[in-house]
């Protein structure tokens, strides 16, 4: 593939537009022989592909001579295929100071390389005075045209000064092959990427993060059964780790050109891939899935038809029964008649990131950010902006959990190979929600065996279901929890007392995980727990608003257990006088009481006992005792 300007495609151009004064005319018959010679060398050298060799000869061209001009012309153009935009204007620039009358048509050229530096105003100029040349075809009139208008989005958005400082992940991940597509765990501690092997297939690659090093340990393929010798590609690992769906191309069996399929992580190791069939798949494309946190909802690209446009963004439900629902496209707040790729629904479960040519943009494909709107709709997406993007393909995006820390392919110049991968912090406008995360294990608390319980994560401010998983075969699991609310965390399992928590993440600011491990005990008689999500005001028995969901759970839980007979008993700190804690612990008890009469709960199957400030749990000497010590539980009295 040759890349440079051909010499005599450049002199029929300059005899169009030579001034007749035929000032700074080039002669290329006055340049030096030795000149001339290195630059046939050049030529020879790009002719077998070998460009490094064609630019040093070149270099030593007009280092012969520094007024051969076609060899700059040459240098510009290689420069510019390599996106080394830097290098491409300062030699286009070169060419125009030896002769401004050269070749015209290199305004377009240098314009984008411009461009390519975030110098839209001077691009601008530049593009318009390539517009202005007699005998441009209509295809180059309309380009240009195009490019302006990149060009005036980019300068709108370089105005915002939006740092980024992009660090390539080093040699450890990043090859002479292209690697996109980077995913991670909810507690960055895996990453895992496409590397398109000699530009002929695609396999996974897997990487750890080294903390004693800080940094990635050397990224090793995943092997069979996941990766063939067809391709495999696209891929998102879940939260959790457990989960990896990809996009599988040519398989045998497969419904499309692209299926998307699955595999779990096991003791043994991956398992063998399973295709998600045709509630999901189509007979065209289908690729670049990923997973909502909470693994209920699959966001993937498709271009079959009935879209907006090349190719939509789509989305399929978790049904109860393990199946995915239709299809659905996410409409035109976030498809065109253009080309939407590279869904990925951050941590948050709020903030979308795609890449679209269809929306105006910067370049080829740019990156932006949509939020899902308290109606579920999304809002209009942003353009994350120069010089996030550019004036080339930006087309993959990953934000991790702590929300500031955004991995991204970029083919930018400078790179270990054509696409390389790069981690750079968000700007705060386009940041989502910061999300802590909570892990652990279920088990039974007289056995201790794991259980795969059923996790509930409600925000107590709405009442609202934010979140349903199950614990798996080994009793893990893991669930995000956006900052800015308050969550009550249930977990249930047949034949057990249910297990409840609360996160309060209303003014969190470090990034601090929890891990929590939840011995559910059995029912039987005397079993009892606390209910850590009954809230009073100070000195109160009135329930708040907040209790709801946990009074519902606590209501569920007798319906569910209708031969169980309880005691709820209230307790306070040893703030007050004895007898008035003692009353107050007695009307909050009662309050509950008449919660569960007033939802169902038979009369007879319920007592209320305050007990004051006896039998505390922690030592009432400081606030984190006392607000241990003030509290409702339940105990089995009756099975």
């Amino acid at each position: 593939m040759t890349i440079y300007l051909k010499t005599g495609l450049l002199c029929g151009m300059i005899l169009c537009v030579i001034h007749a004064t035929l000032l700074a005319q080039y002669r290329p018959e006055k340049i030096n022989k030795r000149a001339r010679a290195l630059y046939m060398d050049a030529q020879a050298a790009l002719d077998m592909q070998n460009l490094t060799q064609a630019i040093a000869y070149l270099k030593m061209a007009v280092k012969a001579d520094s007024q051969y001009l076609d060899a700059w012309a040459q240098l510009a153009s290689i420069a510019f295929k390599q996106k080394d935009y830097p290098e491409a204007v300062i030699d286009f620039q070169r060419v125009m100071a030896i002769d401004s009358t050269y070749d015209p048509r290199l305004y377009y050229a240098y314009a984008k390389s411009l461009a390519g530096m975030g110098k839209f105003a001077e691009a601008i100029a530049y593009m318009h005075r390539y517009l202005q040349i007699p005998g441009l075809g209509s295809d180059e009139i309309a380009l240009g045209k195009s490019w302006l208008q990149h060009f005036e989005i980019g300068l709108q958005t370089a105005l915002q000064h939006h740092p980024f400082a992009p660090q390539n992940l080093g040699d450890s991940i990043n090859s002479a092959d292209p690697e996109y597509f980077p995913s991670l765990t909810v507690d960055g501690q895996t990453l895992v990427f496409t590397r398109n092997l000699h530009n002929q297939n695609e396999d996974f690659y897997i990487s750890t993060w080294d903390a004693a090093d800080s940094q990635w340990h050397r990224a090793v393929n995943l092997g069979p059964p996941v990766n063939t010798p067809e391709n495999e590609g696209t891929g998102h690992i879940s939260q959790d780790g457990r989960i990896l769906i990809y996009a599988a191309c040519n398989q045998p069996g497969g419904l499309g050109s692209c299926d998307i399929v699955y595999s779990v992580r096991t003791a043994q190791g991956w398992s063998t891939p399973v295709n998600l069939g045709p509630n999901v798949n189509s007979r065209f494309w289908d690729s670049q899935p990923c997973l909502s946190p909470d693994n209920h909802d699959l966001y993937f690209v498709s271009n079959r038809p009935g879209g907006y446009g090349g190719s939509d963004i789509y989305v399929c439900h978790l049904q109860p029964d393990g199946s995915w629902s239709k299809p659905e496209n996410l409409g035109p707040n976030i498809n065109t008649p253009g080309d939407e790729t590279s869904p990925f629904i951050h941590a948050d479960n709020q903030t979308l990131y795609f890449a679209s040519n269809g929306w105006p943009g910067i370049g080829d494909m740019d990156l932006f950010y949509s939020r899902r709107q308290p109606d579920g709709s999304w809002s209009k997406p942003v353009n994350l902006g120069y010089p996030i993007n550019t004036i080339d393909h930006d087309g993959t995006l990953f934000v991790a959990a702590d929300g500031k820390t955004a991995y991204f392919a970029s083919d930018r110049f400078n790179g270990y190979g054509q696409l390389d991968l790069y981690a750079f912090t968000l700007y705060p406008e386009a940041r989502p929600i910061p999300t802590l995360y909570v892990r652990g294990t279920v088990y039974d608390s007289l056995t201790h065996q794991p259980l795969s319980a059923s996790i509930d994560l409600i925000d107590v401010a709405t009442d609202s279901l934010i979140t349903r998983i199950h614990s798996d075969i080994h009793g893990q699991y893991l669930v995000t929890l956006p900052i800015g609310k308050i969550y009550a965390f249930h977990v249930s399992h047949p034949g057990y007392l249910f297990y409840s928590d609360q996160f309060s993440l209303v003014n969190q600011k470090a990034y601090r995980p929890y891990e929590i491990n939840i011995p559910l005990q059995p029912i039987r008689l005397h079993a009892r727990m606390v209910l850590k999500n009954i809230f009073f005001d100070f000195n109160k028995y009135d329930l708040k608003p907040e209790s709801k969901p946990e009074l519902d759970k606590l209501v569920q839980f007798l319906k569910d257990n209708p031969t169980l007979h309880i005691t709820i008993k209230g307790y306070t700190d040893s703030v007050g006088t004895a007898s008035f804690n003692l009353t107050l612990s007695q009307h909050r008890a009662e309050a509950v009481m008449q919660y569960l009469i007033a939802h169902g709960i038979q009369a007879n199957r319920l007592k209320a006992v305050g007990y004051g400030e006896a039998q505390p749990v922690a030592s009432n000497e400081t606030e984190e005792g006392r607000a241990l010590n003030r509290r409702v539980e339940f105990e089995i009295t009756e099975q």
